[in-house]
């Protein structure tokens, strides 16, 4: 019993901490461990180094891509000049109808270009000697198909011009009894690699009859691929005959040497 007779109750009395339940301690957390300093460099490792083996084989297949694209617009692009040069000058554009040299600048109007290099002024010509071996028309800037040797032959001189997006074109305009007309394309610019024919240098043939093919295809000077556009082969012109297959065989730019 309380002062001034009040009945002493200790379950109705309020205040702070009444009511509350009994102090707990704290509920334990487990920590997950996390990856060791180690462990981290370790996989940074791995991936460096699947990098190393990835990166140059997906470089290489966007290269021979971008080469493949760059080859189809050019065959389009000649064959719109050469059907619109027929058509101004009144008849087929044929082999056989050009003095030597002479194709080169009516040819040349049909293009955007940045340079006009004459006969031979962007790509030079020389004759070379190498390993006891006289090489007439050396071309120090281009390979063969199997890029086992340099390029040794005169179908580059008879006119070359630069297209406005690089494309490089080089006439070969003979006399009149050889009854062909070449005109070899690097198709991403001579300063640029591979510069090898088959890779990104190639040749079309405009026949005497006003065909106009790409160089392999029936019809051609050059179809004999086992020497023309072979791995193997050693002869000066090996890619020359390239173009069609390039064209045509699906597996063609999975297989380069």
């Amino acid at each position: 019993e309380f002062p001034g007779g009040g009945q002493g109750n200790l379950s109705s009395l309020t205040g702070i901490g009444a009511g509350i339940e009994p102090f707990c301690a704290a509920e334990q957390r487990t920590i997950k461990p996390g990856f060791t300093l180690a462990e981290v460099l370790i996989t940074l490792g791995i991936i460096g180094v699947v990098a190393a083996m990835t990166l140059p084989a997906l470089t290489a297949k966007k290269q021979t891509k971008e080469l493949e694209t760059s080859l189809k617009k050019n065959y389009s692009i000649l064959q719109q000049a050469i059907n619109k040069m027929s058509y101004d000058e009144g008849g087929t554009v044929k082999a056989g109808n050009y003095a030597p040299v002479t194709f080169y600048k009516p040819f040349s109007k049909y293009f955007n270009i940045v340079k006009a290099c004459g006969t031979s002024g962007c790509v030079g010509k020389e004759d070379k000697e190498i390993e006891g071996e006289v090489i007439n028309w050396y071309i120090d800037n281009y390979k063969t198909y199997s890029k086992s040797r340099n390029v040794a032959t005169d179908y580059f001189d008879d006119g070359q011009i630069v297209l406005t997006d690089g494309s490089f074109y080089m006439i070969e305009n003979p006399d009149n009894s050889t009854n062909y007309l070449f005109i070899t394309v690097d198709v991403n610019g001579y300063s640029k690699k591979p510069n090898a024919w088959g890779h990104d240098l190639f040749t079309f043939e405009i026949t005497k009859t006003g065909k106009f093919l790409p160089m392999g295809a029936e019809g051609t000077v050059f179809t004999d691929a086992s020497t023309y556009c072979s791995p193997s082969s050693s002869h000066r012109l090996n890619g020359i005959s390239c173009t069609y297959k390039a064209l045509t065989d699906k597996d063609y730019w999975k297989n380069l040497p």
